[in-house]
Formats: C-alpha cells, sequence, structure tokens
C-alpha cells in the first residue's frame, strides 16, 4: 500500500519561526536584546503569587478564567465578559483566523508586520495578503486598496513590531469605517503600555461590532516565560473564540501571576518611564553615529544601517562582544537590526559596541 499523507497545502508555505538568540558561543556575560523583554522582569507580587500556586499544581486550572478577565476589566475600565485569554496574545490571533480565516478567507497584514499573522492565516487555511506601508509606517490607504469581499482579517500591531511606529486615532477610525462589512480590524496592542494613556483601541472596541483589541503580558509584565495574553471584542466574537478555546490553556500559575501583575499599575509606570527614557538616550547616541531610527513608541529601536552588508557585519560584532540582538531580515528590513531597550547598563554597553564598529568600518 502507497501511504501518501499530506497536511493542508498551505502549511508548508509557513517558515518555521526563529526566536530572539539568547546564547553566543564562548560568552558568559551576555547581554540579551534579541526579544523585546522587560529588564527588570515581572513584579515581585506575580513572582509571590506563582510561589503560591505551586501548591495547587494538582488541580485542573479554571476553565472560565474569572479572576483573571475580572483583575483586566478592572485595571482598564472595561466590560469583563468581553475578555478572552490566551497562550499569549499569539493564541487570540489564532483563535481569530481559525474562527474567521479558513477557506481561502483573505488576512491582510502590513509588510513590516508580526510574522504570526501571515503564519496564522496559513495555519487555518486562510490567504495572507501584504500590503505595503509607507516609510515603515502603516499605511491606511493601502490596507483599504487591499480589501475586497475575500477579506476576512485586518491585523495591525499599534505600534508596530518590528518597526516601533504607530499611528493616530483617527487613522484607526478611518480604517475600521472603510473595511468591508463582512471583515473584523484587528488591533494587535502588544506594546500598548508604553505609550502613556493609550487605550490601545479599548473604547473602538465598546462602540463597534467589528474591532478587536489583543494584548500581552509577555512585554511590560515580564511574563513571557508563562505565555499569557488576552483580547476584548463584541460579545458575538468571544463567544465565537470560546467555542475553538480549549478549556484549560493557561496554566494556574500563569493565572496567578498574570492577576497580580495587571494590577500592579505602579510597576507598570516604573517601567515605561525607564523604558522611555533609555530609549531616547540610545536612539539619540546612535543616530549621533550615523545610525538612524524612527521614533519608537515601543521597548526597542529599529537601527537602520546603510546596507544589508553593513547590519550583519555590525550584529556580528555585537555577538563577539556579548551583545544580542535581532536581525529582521525575515520581516523585509535586511538592512536593519532591532534593539530592545534594556537597562541602563546595557543601553550603554551596546552603543559603546556600536561606535566600537563603525570606528572599525570608517
Amino acid at each position: 500500500m502507497t501511504i501518501a499523507i499530506t497536511p493542508r497545502p498551505t502549511i508548508m508555505e509557513i517558515s518555521l519561526y526563529t526566536g530572539g538568540a539568547s546564547s553566543a558561543a564562548g560568552k558568559s556575560n551576555v547581554v540579551k536584546l534579541s526579544s523585546n523583554e522587560n529588564p527588570f522582569g515581572p513584579p515581585d507580587g506575580s513572582k509571590e503569587a506563582v510561589v503560591r500556586a505551586v501548591h495547587e499544581m494538582h488541580r485542573y486550572p479554571p476553565t472560565d478564567h474569572a479572576a483573571l478577565r475580572q483583575a483586566i476589566a478592572d485595571v482598564h475600565g472595561l466590560d469583563a465578559e468581553r475578555i478572552i485569554c490566551g497562550v499569549g496574545s499569539d493564541e487570540i490571533i489564532h483563535f481569530l483566523c481559525q474562527s474567521y480565516a479558513g477557506d481561502g478567507g483573505e488576512v491582510i497584514h502590513t509588510e513590516h508586520g508580526f510574522a504570526m499573522y501571515r503564519i496564522s492565516a496559513l495555519a487555518n487555511g486562510g490567504t495572507p495578503v501584504q500590503v505595503t506601508e509607507r516609510e515603515r509606517v502603516t499605511d491606511v490607504d493601502a490596507i483599504l486598496a487591499a480589501c475586497n469581499d475575500r477579506t476576512r482579517l485586518v491585523f495591525i500591531a499599534n505600534p508596530n513590531n518590528p518597526t516601533g511606529t504607530m499611528i493616530g486615532q483617527a487613522e484607526i477610525v478611518r480604517l475600521a469605517d472603510g473595511i468591508p462589512p463582512q471583515a473584523i480590524l484587528v488591533l494587535d496592542g502588544a506594546y500598548a503600555e508604553y505609550v502613556e494613556g493609550f487605550d490601545a483601541g479599548a473604547a473602538m472596541v465598546e462602540a463597534r461590532e467589528n474591532v478587536v483589541m489583543t494584548r500581552t503580558f509577555s512585554k511590560i509584565y515580564g511574563l513571557g516565560g508563562l505565555r499569557v495574553g488576552w483580547g476584548y471584542a463584541p460579545r458575538a466574537i468571544i463567544d465565537v473564540l470560546n467555542r475553538v478555546r480549549g478549556p484549560f490553556n493557561l496554566s494556574t500559575p500563569a493565572l496567578a501571576a498574570a492577576e497580580a501583575a495587571v494590577r500592579d499599575t505602579d510597576f507598570v509606570a516604573r517601567c515605561r518611564a525607564e523604558n522611555a527614557r533609555c530609549r531616547d538616550w540610545m536612539a539619540n547616541a546612535l543616530a549621533e553615529l550615523g545610525v538612524p531610527s524612527d521614533t519608537s513608541t515601543a521597548n526597542f529601536v529599529l537601527a537602520r544601517f546603510t546596507s544589508p552588508e553593513e547590519a550583519n557585519a555590525c550584529d556580528e560584532h555585537l555577538v563577539s562582544e556579548g551583545i544580542l540582538v535581532r536581525r529582521v531580515a525575515g520581516y523585509n528590513l535586511p538592512h536593519c537590526l532591532r534593539i530592545t531597550v534594556g537597562d541602563e547598563s546595557a543601553c550603554r554597553r551596546t552603543v559603546h559596541a556600536i561606535a566600537q564598529f563603525k570606528a572599525g568600518t570608517a
């Protein structure tokens, strides 16, 4: 008998995801600035919550995530019944594609947008549609021009990863008004906490039936290792997503840590302020070295070099100095390096190493 087991064709169009490097051969004092992690780690309350939670590890976690959803609702002034929690915001993105984008439905994302939009579309039988940006900024006109009767989802990250740029409320409203009636606008707010006073689209979700917001605990809250995210959506969409969500998708320690984290608003304010200080210093210092970047509203800068060759050579030099950043050729930015904002010492060490590199190539 001939075996002819094959996956869905779109699966084989997915390139394996490569995370940010975490080690350098022969280097012990490594500075990891490759994954946009909070250099200060999680809040103390989250660590304490995990310690308490280990005593309940023999019990299944709650299926409704009620305590975490209520904590999110309390802090952000939202309706807990319209919140869904997942394994990072990645899982919420996957639920959306699974529920709405199969059978060839088109999923729009921008040319420098988060890789998971395309991956989740292909994994669920959707058709990803890439649109251009305008100087590394989301172009609403280009998105609207790409929409048609097959469009099911439109993803934009605001602030965007890996560019760090964002668009204003008026442009978001214009986009939500302009997409086809069968389409959902998904506002990915993974880095929203780094923008003071920014609701990441929550008010738009409240007012409309075609907008969904996603958020994560992996960035400013420092819980990337536990993988917790959430989404806010109209109740009809939440009902659909909960039908495909696994009943025990989040562990008890993860739920406890996230609940403690979201309630620690002082921690978030301190991290946001320190990130802004170090980010602005690093961006200005790099610009003085002839390495420009767009104004970033997130916890990283996208350093632009004169060519892909120079960017790669600089990365190799940084690795030799025990500094790990992220090449972003896979995001159509081969001449750039994405550099996470670390603590002050990490930022100074990185700028010093890039200065050495530039001096050596002058």
